[in-house]
């Protein structure tokens, strides 16, 4: 599978970024209710790596997920999200336990 995530530098400000709306999971996401969007992505990030967010500035879109920061954080993110834009089962049972405890996606 060709590489969904950019991990890119402009003026020394990196950023992480994807496009949203043709990933192999989200007829799962749309089956679970949600949009699979920026927005939504933004949740996920929140979920998997809840120490790394608040090290990075989320700039998303509907068609687009952004995050500012620093290299090294962008590069622990892209790690822990990639999986989930490419496993169906994966984001299906993250949505669901986040779900069960009461998370509720900004989508």
């Amino acid at each position: 599978m060709a590489e969904r995530m950019t991990l890119g530098e402009v003026e020394g400000s990196h950023s992480l970024s994807f496009d949203c709306g043709d990933l192999p999971v989200d007829d799962v996401i749309v089956a679970a209710g949600h949009e699979p969007n920026g927005y939504f992505w933004e949740g996920v990030a929140h979920l998997v790596a809840p120490d790394l967010v608040p090290q990075l500035e989320l700039d998303s879109e509907g068609g687009m997920f952004c995050a500012y920061g620093p290299r090294g954080v962008l590069e622990g993110l892209r790690r822990l999200l990639k999986p989930y834009l490419e496993d169906g089962p994966r984001i299906a049972r993250l949505i669901a336990t986040a779900e069960s405890s009461g998370f509720e996606f900004p989508d």
